[in-house]
């Protein structure tokens, strides 16, 4: 009989053709693990959690190193779009070796910030509780990354930008911009700047950590290599 009602649990999961049917599915879960082909809500919670946490410290992590934004295409900052002109214009006049100075400062603050991250993300995911599980589980490909975001955005900025302006400071980044700026500012016929690099930076850098955490996601989501767990494989099983 318990082999039977394992049976139809299977069935249903394969034949569901909507999200409002996998919803049914989910709902009907035993609430303790059980055998067999059974998974618990406590499963699908740790399953979501153990996901972010590998995106966490799997991509995340490389964001922390040396050149981790700067020879990271999908993340790295360019500069904003006030001084794009200045560092076209100081290319041209031939200062493209101070242009490319510009942009490595700005990109190694991001990397100080992000080492704010982890402790923020850890304790957000420990929160995470089945009925926020099972939402992200039946959501989009970056369902679990939104989540993470809308919890912990705000908190991320306040930890992000102190670190960001005294990294500038660590690194010269604050001479080496006001040498930039100066110098462009100085040309005839162009317009003066003074961006607000501390909060451009911090929003790049938030933007690239989100980022990230994607990319992990959608490769658990997507990809059965990628489950590396039998607790992931289980979980994610029911979203295909």
């Amino acid at each position: 009989m318990k082999l039977m009602k394992h049976f139809f649990i299977v069935l249903a999961l394969f034949l569901v053709s909507s999200c409002a049917e996998l919803q049914q599915v989910v709902n009907s879960l035993p609430q303790t693990t059980g055998g067999g082909f059974g998974i618990s809500n406590i499963d699908i919670a740790n399953g979501l959690r153990e996901a972010l946490d590998n995106g966490i410290d799997k991509q995340v992590t490389k964001l922390t190193q040396r050149d981790g934004f700067y020879r990271n295409q999908l993340v790295k900052i360019l500069l904003p779009q006030e001084l794009q002109k200045v560092d076209k214009t100081l290319r041209d006049i031939g200062l493209s070796k101070l242009a490319d100075e510009g942009l490595k400062v700005i990109n190694r603050a991001a990397e100080d910030a992000v080492k704010e991250a982890t402790p923020i993300f850890v304790n957000t995911v420990r929160q995470i509780t089945f009925t926020d599980a099972k939402q992200i589980l039946l959501g989009n490909n970056n369902a679990a990354t939104q989540f993470l975001k809308n919890k912990t955005r705000s908190q991320l900025y306040q930890k992000f930008s102190p670190v960001i302006s005294k990294s500038f400071a660590k690194v010269g980044a604050d001479k080496i911009w006001s040498n930039i700026i100066s110098k462009y500012n100085a040309i005839p016929l162009t317009k003066n700047v003074n961006p607000d690099l501390t909060d451009y930076v911090t929003n790049e850098a938030l933007k690239g950590v989100y980022t990230m955490i994607a990319v992990e996601e959608e490769a658990i989501r997507t990809k059965l290599s990628s489950r590396t767990t039998d607790l992931l494989r289980r979980v994610f099983a029911l979203q295909d």
